[in-house]
């Protein structure tokens, strides 16, 4: 498989190395384990959080998302269905219906593909991470143990 931003990002791969899996579990519908996610990559061991509370931040990649999927399937919904701002039209309902229910079910992924943009943001790929050692930030706590 090709080792591209897209790809790794889609499928949950440390920005870093591009091939080890940030999530303990592959199944974003395994909802007791939705967001628990290695401590280290186990390919490179990239770090997963470099930070205390780095996470918070992906609530606004994942509200872009959110917003992006709405458009898009309002933008559909017109070309294919197409609907009117009439008073006597319903169809902006079964649209709205439609879209929230079809979130809801893509949700689990949607909130692992915003962490997964987010530490990809903030890890650079290295394609010779195996030959370059990892390098640590000031903000990175070596001692700090998960609870």
């Amino acid at each position: 498989m090709p080792k591209n931003y897209l790809w790794s990002t889609l499928n949950n791969k440390c920005p870093r190395c591009r091939e080890g899996k940030l999530f303990v579990s592959s199944n974003p519908y395994n909802l007791s384990a939705i967001t628990k996610m290695n401590e280290r990559c186990p390919v490179c061991g990239q770090p997963t959080e470099i930070e205390l509370g780095f996470y918070y931040g992906t609530g606004y990649v994942s509200y872009a998302l959110t917003v992006a999927y709405f458009v898009s399937t309002f933008v559909a919904w017109k070309v294919l269905i197409g609907m009117t701002f009439d008073l006597d039209d319903n169809r902006i309902f079964y649209w709205m219906g439609t879209a929230i229910v079809l979130l809801l079910f893509t949700q689990p992924f949607i909130m692992r593909l915003s962490r997964s943009i987010w530490l990809g943001w903030f890890v650079s790929y290295n394609k010779n991470w195996k030959n370059e050692p990892l390098e640590y930030n000031e903000r990175m706590d070596h001692n700090r143990k998960e609870h």
